[in-house]
């Protein structure tokens, strides 16, 4: 895939989920991001990113809480949220903001 930048720097919406190995609700969070892949398609592209092997990322982002949802366009981020959430809710979230 690319670097972090140039990946985030894409036309198409970039939804990164920051997450941890240890983290209870991030483990809940797993199966509605395969089913948000599967929902949304090419309309969105899904990055992963584990806080704990990816340290500066986290930092350089600020995440204090895992998961913790930033999407992207174009470079900017458009929405971002820390918490668990139903598959609606993030689907809500995601359509107002692109």
């Amino acid at each position: 895939m690319g670097k972090f930048s140039d990946i985030v720097k894409s036309d198409i919406p970039t939804l990164v989920d920051f997450h941890a190995t240890w983290c209870g609700p991030c483990k809940t969070m797993h199966p509605i991001m395969d089913r948000l892949k599967d929902d949304m398609g090419s309309k969105i592209r899904i990055l992963k990113i584990d806080i704990d092997k990816n340290p500066d990322v986290a930092e350089k982002f600020k995440v204090r809480s895992v998961p913790t949802f930033v999407l992207f366009k174009k470079g900017e981020i458009i929405w971002r949220q820390s918490g668990a959430m139903d598959i609606n809710t993030l689907k809500n979230k995601i359509k107002q903001a692109i």
